[in-house]
């Protein structure tokens, strides 16, 4: 049975799924918390998000065109730092992933259908890995189909919000100081982490070390745009107070706006934009799960290839099954928190890897990792107190799997 995959992505394909995994989750879910923590400088977290992520964003582009295959940072940081801390950045992004794909589903039911939310959420893993298992292309193909209608569907709140009526403004009253910017600063943060999913497709991307660096920054400067539009927009219409109360806060900017017929269609774009997020979320997971699995990290069943569909398909299945039992059973609203922090951790050892390049190796600017790296620590440990040793606590049961693992004699 193989255990290697087939080069079917393009430029396109790849912006679009990078699309897809960025703007599903922080338009929707993540404004309205960074606003509580933020207030009215809200746009100055973005801002620092940003520009995280863009430093995150250059160090994984010039590492994943050097290494085009799938993993990412699992494989960056074993090549570049050694094998324990690509291990614990592949750890790190399949645990504090794998939350994130229940959170999605959960944001699926949530607005498909709120009364039965978990059942809803269930069925939306059980489609999406069903599409993912028949082959990346159809993946790329649907992920394509939901980020045009989602980017229409914001379109339509940004001119609503923008030139509607902003009568209903509320701003908090407290006092917010750095470290509530910073804390919305790692709560944004969530939403752009999903260019990762560009990189772990690297050995399904043709000509990569031209692709993946292009696909990457083109992704980031998209959402970068739709963000910004669509936060001018809710802090116009419902101020930083309403936006922070609100649980579905681009539906109630199109109402406070006075086009509350645009309402019914923002959530079915949210119900859209959590489902993309969702295929992008699994196929990045499932792609880290297969590289750990090749090198015996995990299960080597998990390393296999399907011979038709050209796909991990034990790896798409597991990881299936476990976002499933979570999204029946968890309510994991507080996930964005921890995965926010785990995925820092995973980009700080993506800045520190490409410290380590060379010239000749087409090394970002000396600034770049540092900053990236900085970024990542002092944004990551401003987020919630229970977010960061949660992450802490992760980050510290992989270690120790990790050393069990290497103590216990061969044979």
């Amino acid at each position: 049975m193989g255990t290697e995959l087939t080069r079917d992505l393009g430029l396109r394909d790849c912006v679009v799924i990078g699309l897809g995994a960025m703007v599903g989750a922080g338009v929707f879910a993540a404004l309205g918390p960074a606003a509580g923590a933020a207030g009215s400088w809200l746009l100055l977290a973005l801002a620092i998000a940003a520009v995280v992520a863009y430093c995150n964003a250059q160090s994984s582009a010039r590492l994943a065109a050097l290494y085009p295959v799938s993993g990412g940072t699992y494989v960056y940081g074993r090549e570049r730092l050694g094998p324990f801390w690509g291990y614990l950045a592949g750890w790190g992004f399949v645990v504090g992933k794998t939350a994130s794909c229940a959170a999605m589903a959960l944001t699926v039911g949530s607005y498909a259908w709120p009364e039965h939310a978990h059942v809803v959420a269930v069925v939306a893993v059980v489609v999406i890995t069903g599409i993912n298992y028949v082959g990346v292309q159809k993946s790329a193909l649907a992920t394509r189909v939901i980020v045009a209608s989602v980017l229409a569907v914001l379109a339509a709140v940004v001119v609503a919000g923008l030139g509607g009526d902003h009568s209903a403004a509320i701003v908090l009253d407290d006092e917010v100081g750095a470290y509530g910017v910073l804390q919305a600063a790692g709560l944004l943060f969530f939403a752009f982490a999903g260019y990762a999913r560009i990189a772990t497709l690297g050995e399904e991307v043709r000509d990569p070390q031209r692709t993946i660096p292009r696909a990457i920054m083109l992704a980031l400067a998209g959402a970068l745009a739709v963000y910004t539009l669509v936060a001018v927009a809710a802090l116009l219409t419902l101020g930083s107070g309403g936006l922070a109360a609100a649980h579905d806060p681009l539906a109630r900017v199109v109402e406070a706006a006075g086009a509350e017929w645009l309402a019914p269609v923002v959530r079915v774009g949210a119900v859209l934009a959590a489902a993309g997020s969702l295929m992008a979320l699994i196929l990045g997971v499932s792609r880290t799960t297969l590289a750990m699995a090749r090198d015996g990290h995990l299960p080597g069943t998990l390393a296999a290839v399907h011979p038709r569909y050209a796909v991990p398909h034990h790896a798409e299945l597991a990881v299936g099954v476990v976002v499933a039992v979570l999204a029946a059973t968890v309510d994991l609203r507080a996930a964005i928190g921890f995965s926010s922090f785990a995925v820092l951790g995973y980009y700080l050892v993506a800045n520190l890897s490409a410290a380590t390049l060379s010239a000749a190796e087409n090394r970002p600017a000396r600034w770049v990792p540092v900053v990236g790296a900085l970024g990542c620590v002092v944004v990551g440990f401003a987020l919630p107190l229970s977010s960061v040793l949660a992450g802490l606590a992760v980050l510290a049961l992989g270690a120790a799997f990790y050393a069990a693992r290497r103590n216990i004699p061969a044979g």
